[in-house]
């Protein structure tokens, strides 16, 4: 059994296309190019060019020395944090900008919760020349104040999405609307593994660059390229798609998805999809969501704004299922009590999306001899304030 993508579009149950009919010219345009272009000669140069000297790849495999003690375990961080922009975020927006140019597109719209892809989309569309809009929920506006200086700093155009919750589901659904009004000339640049085929596979064989690192990085260090446990925090799932990518098939490696469960499962302020959702249909994709018995979408929430999504990616909802991946769920508290154990063992801060993953060292016995990779997805300038008024620093 394989756990990528079928030649339909499909992880096991999950994906597809769900779309509007005017959106049917696009996606089908992209569909028949993308792994094209992806191979073709002239493109890998050139994303290989731009990922190297202007993202600043290899990102470094670090043995964490302290936490490895504290743990009494083997623990290797996969710095994504020290990508250019922050975070994981730029090698997807680096490759989807080298797809729109090929297709000739004129303008690049996308949605962004933590505002690390809205950044990264920002970031590429500067160096490229080319005009970008932002959707962000009115929310995350306020609590990632930061980000959007940066994004209006290098030239993106913000707009607030005001319905719903405000936040990361209510972007999208405005990018969405914007995608249908403007397809000639727009491509969307969709910042995780959601929405319709293509884009979960695009996006994650673009972050699929993390596991391939980690496999080299970790012969050199270890005499072996796999390692027992891959860690990573789950939103939608870009970092965390990357970080498992090579190594879905190989049954050995034991993958770990973390989620934000916000104030506990039970507590209605959670996106602990994978425990709370059923199979439905959001954004494109048929996957796992949190929603009513009649279908309504149920508001989530996470201190942490990458995290607040009600669904999960289809790949996710299929590793969910088939039990490949073990889906644990870790509460506000514990996220940020992680993070500031991380900042003060390694004098790294994480991103809060995060320092959910780090929480799993918590909350799960490994053995001394295990090799565990956390995938450290963003860094957490943009969560100062946050921390800050949590821990009233």
């Amino acid at each position: 059994m394989s756990y990528n993508i079928n030649k339909n579009g499909y992880y096991g149950e999950f994906g597809g296309a769900f779309i509007p009919e005017m959106l049917y010219p696009n996606i089908e345009e992209l569909k028949l190019n993308y792994v094209k272009f992806m191979n073709d000669p002239d493109f890998k140069k050139e994303f290989n060019q731009l990922i190297i000297n202007y993202v600043g790849r290899p990102t470094p495999l670090y043995f964490a020395k302290q936490l490895s003690k504290r743990y009494n375990t083997k623990i290797y961080l996969k710095r994504e944090d020290l990508c250019h922009t922050g975070a994981h975020k730029i090698n997807n927006t680096i490759g989807q900008i080298l797809v729109a140019k090929k297709l000739n597109k004129t303008r690049i719209i996308a949605e962004t919760g933590a505002g690390q892809h809205g950044v990264a989309t920002a970031t590429v569309c500067a160096l490229m020349g080319i005009e970008c809009v932002i959707y962000m929920g009115e929310l995350d506006i306020e609590r990632q104040a930061p980000n959007v200086a940066r994004m209006k700093m290098l030239g993106a155009k913000v707009i607030p999405a005001k319905s719903g919750s405000k936040t990361l589901k209510d972007a999208t659904n405005e990018a969405i609307r914007d995608w249908i009004n403007n397809p000639e000339n727009t491509h969307y640049i969709i910042g995780s593994v959601v929405g319709p085929h293509p884009y979960p596979d695009m996006v994650a064989r673009f972050q699929a660059i993390i596991s391939e690192e980690i496999k080299w990085q970790l012969e050199s260090m270890e005499g072996s390229s796999s390692p027992d446990y891959i860690i990573a925090c789950v939103g939608g799932g870009s970092n965390a798609a990357g970080a498992f990518y090579h190594y879905l098939d190989d049954k050995n490696v034991k993958l770990i998805a973390v989620e934000a469960s916000g104030m506990g499962i039970d507590s209605g302020k959670s996106a602990a999809t994978s425990i709370l959702g059923n199979t439905g249909v959001i954004h494109g994709s048929k996957t796992l969501l949190m929603q009513t018995k009649d279908g309504q979408i149920t508001e989530p929430y996470s201190i942490s704004a990458g995290l607040d999504y009600p669904g999960i990616g289809p790949m996710h909802a299929n590793l969910y299922k088939t039990k490949r991946a073990e889906f644990i769920s870790i509460t506000d508290s514990q996220a940020m009590k992680a993070g500031i154990e991380l900042s003060r063992l390694e004098g790294i801060i994480p991103a809060i999306e995060t320092a959910h993953a780090f929480a799993v060292l918590e909350n799960k016995k490994f053995k001394k001899e295990d090799i565990v990779v956390i995938n450290l997805s963003g860094r957490g300038d943009k969560d100062l304030d946050t921390y800050i008024n949590y821990f009233k620093l």
